[in-house]
């Protein structure tokens, strides 16, 4: 039985310019999968090749084991597709928003129950252009559900959005994968990335850097190294003349120790800082942030902007 989300050997140009690289992963019904890289990695045409808006230049895509461009009639029904921007007149309020989406469905979700799922409740009668970004935001996913899709593709679901917005649109997505609807989000937001997906897909420069579960990817490497936080400016050639081991600040108040996680060597450092009278912070000993996986394995610059 063929994934739900299938990109096989994907080629996508702009003339000159290769966007998408040979890219190869899968996803399956059921599953969260984040789409993460930096600005010019290829990630929007990655996904707007696999909601039929693209033509590949070679290889394939497949979603619910359709081609999403041959067969776009057929798949259409059974794709949400939430846009990072736009996609609502501006005088449209949100209870039209939806009732005119759902009126394209023969089975769509009741658009009173969405309002209420997304906590629009307050801003129903709202135009769109008044609403503010993170209410934008939720009524986007609103509207991307309300067909009940079996595949749900989600550019930057939480930007923008207030802490309680962000908690009824982490629990839609949570609901979706419980559904059996494969997710893809894309998102620059590495937190949410390790809260909601069952699986990451790193990609820079077109192609595959990393690919696994957040645990995976976290976990892979970081026994070599400690990280932690402390007061800027740490004399850290003192520090790494009694851990035996270089220690770098990579930002102010974040700093590395280049040696096995042991617990040795982390009594060690707690012991210095703490002759030093000084606190300790957000100590990594075998697990490293996602964000700390994503900086190190791509190569991001500010002129590069987003594919």
């Amino acid at each position: 039985m063929p994934s739900a989300i299938e990109v096989t050997d994907l080629v996508v140009r702009y003339g000159p310019l290769t966007a998408v690289d040979g890219l190869t992963f899968s996803s399956e019904a059921g599953e969260v999968l984040a789409l993460l890289g930096p600005n010019g990695a290829g990630k929007t045409t990655t996904v707007e090749t696999l909601e039929g808006y693209r033509r590949p230049t070679a290889g394939r895509a497949r979603v619910l084991g359709l081609d999403p461009i041959a067969d776009r009639r057929a798949l259409a029904p059974s794709i949400g597709v939430m846009l990072q921007r736009g996609g609502v007149y501006p005088a449209m309020n949100a209870r039209e928003a939806l009732r005119l989406f759902a009126a394209y469905y023969e089975d769509a979700e009741d658009p009173d129950t969405l309002v209420e799922r997304m906590a629009l409740r307050d801003v129903g009668q709202t135009p769109w252009r008044r609403l503010s970004g993170g209410e934008q935001q939720r009524l986007s996913l609103a509207l991307a559900l309300v067909g009940r899709p079996r595949a749900a593709f989600l550019d930057e679901p939480t930007a923008g959005v207030d802490p309680a917005g962000r908690l009824a649109i982490r629990q839609a997505v949570r609901e979706l994968r419980d559904r059996g609807v494969a997710v893809l989000l894309t998102t620059h937001e590495m937190e949410e990335a390790e809260r909601l997906a069952d699986r990451v897909v790193i990609i820079d420069s077109g192609a595959v850097v990393a690919m696994g579960s957040p645990a995976e990817l976290m976990t892979a490497g970081a026994g070599r190294e400690i990280r932690f936080g402390a007061p800027p400016g740490l004399a850290v050639a003192d520090l790494g003349a009694s851990l035996g081991a270089p220690v770098t600040e990579d930002q102010p108040g974040e700093y590395r120790v280049a040696t096995e996680a042991t617990p040795a060597a982390v009594a060690a450092l707690t012991a210095w800082l703490a002759a030093r009278d000084l606190p300790l912070a957000d100590l990594r000993a075998g697990r490293q942030r996602l964000e700390d996986v994503f900086l190190r394995l791509t190569a991001a610059s500010p002129e590069r902007r987003d594919r």
